[in-house]
């Protein structure tokens, strides 16, 4: 009988160790495969077919060759999130992570493939009293926001990776063929075959993108594209190879252009992974800060720089960097017809009178441009015969002030000290701190641990703890971007980021480009000035909380779901709550979704239309 005891008592001592040790490896390994909901790992083996069913307005559509991404190989389980440091209380979360239920909406579709609502709003631009000043290219955003999904067009493919996609794209993608017959003599675009070709031409590239680029340098070598150079602005920008073939140079360009008679040009663009933007300089602001732009470029951008009062290059002098390049590469520059000699004229009283200088004019194989060069002090303005255009006030020039607001008519004084300094040479300026961050240390502070922290979390948990195929991201959007953290975290990566500041928020903008970085102002209650399949993954934290405020939720993931391509993704880091009531909206577009470690959110979009 002491036997058995004994033995009994032996085999109790052995399985109390083995559920000890089985409890602290559940409990250390956040992805192991009893657990899936937890991770992301689910993510990865689930299949869209196992999302619920809504009920469609009428029946899904077949696309060809547009499935998702292929799965990736399983997550790093080996590192931690370095701002993962509050506990994650599973139980709580279980359930609504398990929960797959989606919402039973009647989507609908809209009209085009190519709808976007804040520009395509007939009836709103058909009331306009004047399109002389391009109103009509200016936002007119609908109210309420519509809810409707964009369709694919037939044939979508997913788009060629970069860097081929630079060259070249799938016709089908943006079935427009209506540019290559009007730039047919200017080497803009080709279409051969299933493909739209890029050669690198343009109205004044007659030798090519590469060796304009590079006599731009040789004649003013105080550019230093890529290193003095880092942020450019290039209007009316074309099909964007001018800020594609910068990207050799470490240099990133927003292009610009409104959506006009040159179909698509900026739908080209983004599907060539070029970082571009729908805009006009009309009547508004630009959506970018206050000396902003290392250089500002234009070639044959046929805006009328001298009218509307010389507002447009008053808008131009607003965004430039204090001792910043504007490259006007145009007929007034070298023709001397009557005509283009009193444009000429006119530009050479409106610049004197800003205090630009000519600091390069030169013409080469039939094509001309001259540079001029902002001032980096106010003492020119007090020395001006006639105070026009007259100096601005401060209620003029406020912080986050370019978001509907009328354009400029007077000069914004330069800012003094170390918030007019130039950055520092590319690299150094991503990492160091931005010129226009406040001088008190807690700023300072606050810059530091923000680069810290996204530099932990993009390495830890982004690229290597998330189900994202990176090797197909290229176009990146960072909704809310704070100090731009996130994007410096992935520089060294083959993609680039729209960095994006909320108007209702702190405005960090400048600092943004301060550290070589591009972005944008945006009110996300609107759509943004964008064609629909423009992005690759849209990045959220902690965004939705606070815009839920003000926004309709529904409305405001319609918008993802226009701006994001097939097969791409949405991350987002948000409280419990608020993943809570985004997931069931998701899951009724047809998108596959999960929770990693309880504060990630992923979505992984479908070809799914209704």
């Amino acid at each position: 009988m002491n036997i058995f005891q004994s033995r009994k008592f032996s085999g109790l001592c052995v399985l109390s160790i083995l559920l000890v040790s089985v409890t602290i490896i559940l409990l250390t390994n956040d992805t192991i495969d009893l657990f899936p909901y937890l991770s992301l790992s689910y993510l990865r083996r689930s299949s869209l077919s196992d999302v619920p069913t809504v009920t469609p307005a009428s029946t899904p559509t077949t696309v060809n060759n547009s499935s998702p991404p292929p799965p990736e190989p399983p997550f790093s389980q080996t590192q931690t999130p370095v701002v993962d440091d509050e506990p994650v209380h599973q139980d709580l979360e279980m359930d609504w992570v398990k929960d797959k239920t989606s919402l039973k909406v009647e989507w609908t579709r809209c009209e085009s493939p190519d709808y976007m609502p804040c520009l395509d709003n007939v009836k709103a631009i058909k009331k306009l009293k004047s399109k002389r000043n391009m109103e009509h290219r200016e936002r007119h955003c609908p109210v309420p926001p519509p809810r409707c999904l964009v369709p694919l067009p037939k044939r979508y493919k997913a788009p060629l990776p970069w860097p081929k996609s630079r060259d070249m794209i799938w016709y089908d993608n943006a079935p427009h063929p209506k540019l290559v017959d009007y730039k047919k003599d200017q080497n803009w675009i080709r279409k051969t075959g299933p493909f739209f070709v890029f050669p690198g031409g343009g109205t004044q590239f007659k030798d090519g993108v590469i060796h304009y680029i590079n006599y731009i340098q040789k004649t003013l070598p105080a550019l230093e594209w890529g290193k003095k150079v880092r942020v450019v602005l290039d209007v009316g920008c074309g099909v964007a190879s001018f800020g594609g073939t910068l990207l050799d140079k470490n240099v990133i360009t927003m292009s610009f252009a409104p959506k006009d008679e040159h179909e698509a040009q900026i739908q080209f663009a983004l599907e060539r992974g070029i970082p571009a933007t729908l805009a006009v300089i009309g009547t508004q602001k630009l959506p970018f800060p206050d000396n902003a732009y290392d250089v500002i470029h234009c070639a044959r951008c046929r805006v009328h720089w001298h009218g509307y009062g010389g507002r447009p290059l008053l808008e131009l002098n607003r965004v430039l960097r204090p001792g910043g390049f504007f490259v006007w590469s145009a007929t007034p520059v070298y023709q001397h017809d009557e005509g283009h000699r009193s444009v000429w004229k006119t530009m050479e009283s409106l610049t004197t009178s800003m205090c630009w200088k000519v600091v390069a004019r030169t013409r080469f194989t039939k094509v001309g441009f001259v540079i001029y060069q902002k001032p980096d002090s106010d003492s020119c303005y007090g020395a001006r015969k006639n105070n026009e255009p007259p100096l601005c006030n401060e209620e003029d020039t406020k912080k986050n002030s370019s978001w509907y607001t009328p354009l400029l008519s007077c000069v914004p004084k330069v800012p003094v000290g170390l918030t007019g300094r130039w950055p520092s040479q590319w690299p150094g300026r991503l990492t160091e701190k931005p010129v226009s961050l406040s001088t008190a240390q807690s700023s300072e502070d606050s810059f530091r641990e923000d680069t810290r922290l996204w530099s932990g979390t993009v390495s830890d948990v982004y690229l290597n703890g998330l189900a994202i195929n990176w090797t197909k991201i290229h176009n990146v959007m960072d909704m809310n971007a704070g100090y731009g953290g996130f994007a410096a975290a992935l520089i060294n990566r083959p993609l680039w980021v729209m960095n994006v500041v909320p108007v209702q928020g702190e405005d960090t903008l400048s600092m943004i480009f301060d550290r070589g970085l591009i972005g944008i102002y945006h009110d996300w209650c609107e759509s943004f000035n964008t064609y629909p399949r423009s992005y690759d993954l849209l990045h959220s934290s902690f965004l939705l909380t606070i815009l839920s405020q003000r926004c309709d939720l529904m409305e405001v993931v319609v918008e993802i779901d226009r701006i994001v391509r097939p097969g791409g993704y949405l991350v987002v880091q948000e409280t419990v709550e608020m993943m809570k009531k985004l997931n069931p909206i998701l899951l009724s577009l047809r998108w596959s979704t999960n929770v990693y470690k309880g504060k990630y959110l992923v979505g992984l979009k479908s070809s799914w239309r209704p």
